[in-house]
Order: structure tokens, then C-alpha cells, then sequence
């Protein structure tokens, strides 16, 4: 199970954050304190939720200790200060994200899961379904030993296909994974690439769930 470090003094945010998280399935921890953040963090975790504003040290300093440290988990800065050169500067000092207070659970939730998908994709290279791999390095798909032309487009769908396969993906976690959360939520474009890939895959490979998305079978 996915384990979240919230290192946050605010104990109202802290528990705001514990109480989704959980809902969601992650396994949550947390610090009022840099310090006992970066110790709860040398336990291991898989991401960590900073704020900057910390009674002891700044955010700033707990980041730059943990990429001293060799930790490379993913950090998303939680933040008050949204002025360009606190937010820039949390990102040079190693921040992957950041989120300037207040914030909505679903945008922490959002951001998240889209740093933990960069995490798995940058640690895997190569993902096999069946017959179908993908080479991630490459960026080819073969089928049976046979090379497929994808479009980089078509590749990207294969691949959170691949990754999430058996399981039901809806039109809207498609079009936000592949196309972006800005992508107009009306366009039937997750069907026409769908479409697509049957064509090239094989027609039975992607099934249709009605009133539910697809599934790579």
C-alpha cells in the first residue's frame, strides 16, 4: 500500500489530509516538525506532502536535507506563499510540486496520483500484457513478436491500458492521463483512438464496459 509522509504543523490540515487519504487507500503518517519529518522519511515512504511554513526549520531546508540524503521520492510542497520566487524556489530546491493553500482534497489527490504515475513510469522500462509489450525506452509496441506503428498519442493510451490492465478505465481518467486535465471532458476522442488501437492490437483485445469506460482484456 502506497505510504504518504505529511510533515504539516497545522493539525487541522493534518487531519483534513489523513481523513481523505485513508478514504482512498493510502496508509498516511505524519510530523509537526521538519525534524521528525525527516526521520519518520528515513523509515521510508513513497511520497511526501511539505509544508513550508514548519516551527523549527523551513520547508525549504527539510527538501533540500532529503535530496541531500539521496531520497528521490516524489515531494509535493504545500504552500501559503504564492509569489513566483517562493514557488520557483521550491521547485529548484527539489520540490516535484507544489499546492498554495487553500486547496480542495481533490486537487491533492490529483496531484498525488500524477506524481506517483511519473515515479512507476520512470522506474519501468518495458510492459507486457499477454503478447502485447511495450518498450518504454523506444516507445514500440509488438504484438506476437510483431512490431506495431503507433503514434506517440496511441502509445500513451496503450500504455495506461497496460498498466491498469483487467481493470476499468473511464472515459474521464483517459482523457485526464492521456490528454490533460484541460482537454475538453465533451470530445468523443478517448473512442476514436480506442477505435484505433483495435485496429491495430486486434479487435478483442480492448473491451467496451457500457456506461463505464474500457478495458484491456
Amino acid at each position: 500500500m502506497t505510504h504518504v509522509l505529511i510533515i504539516e504543523d497545522d493539525e487541522r490540515v493534518v487531519s483534513f489530509l489523513r481523513r481523505g487519504l485513508s478514504a482512498a487507500g493510502y496508509t498516511v503518517s505524519s510530523a509537526e516538525s521538519g525534524q521528525k519529518g525527516l526521520t519518520l522519511a528515513a523509515g521510508g515512504v513513497d511520497l511526501v506532502l511539505l509544508d513550508i511554513g514548519l516551527p523549527d526549520m523551513s520547508g525549504f531546508s527539510v527538501l533540500e536535507a532529503l535530496r541531500r540524503d539521496g531520497h528521490d521520492l516524489p515531494v509535493i510542497a504545500l504552500t501559503a506563499r504564492d509569489s513566483p520566487r517562493d514557488l520557483v524556489a521550491g521547485l529548484d530546491g527539489g520540490a516535484d510540486d507544489y499546492i498554495v493553500k487553500p486547496f480542495t482534497f481533490d486537487e491533492v489527490l490529483a496531484r498525488i496520483r500524477a506524481r506517483l504515475r511519473d515515479r512507476d513510469r520512470s522506474a519501468a522500462t518495458r510492459l507486457e500484457h499477454g503478447d502485447l509489450v511495450l518498450d518504454l525506452l523506444e516507445r514500440r509496441a509488438t504484438v506476437g513478436g510483431r512490431e506495431v506503428d503507433l503514434s506517440s498519442r496511441e502509445f500513451a493510451l496503450a500504455e495506461e491500458l497496460v498498466r491498469h490492465a483487467g481493470t476499468v478505465l473511464s472515459r474521464e481518467q483517459l482523457l485526464s492521463r492521456v490528454w490533460g486535465f484541460d482537454f475538453d471532458p465533451g470530445s468523443n476522442v478517448v473512442d476514436v483512438y480506442v477505435r484505433y488501437l483495435r485496429g491495430k492490437f486486434g479487435a478483442d483485445r480492448i473491451e467496451t464496459v457500457r456506461g463505464a469506460g474500457y478495458r484491456l482484456v
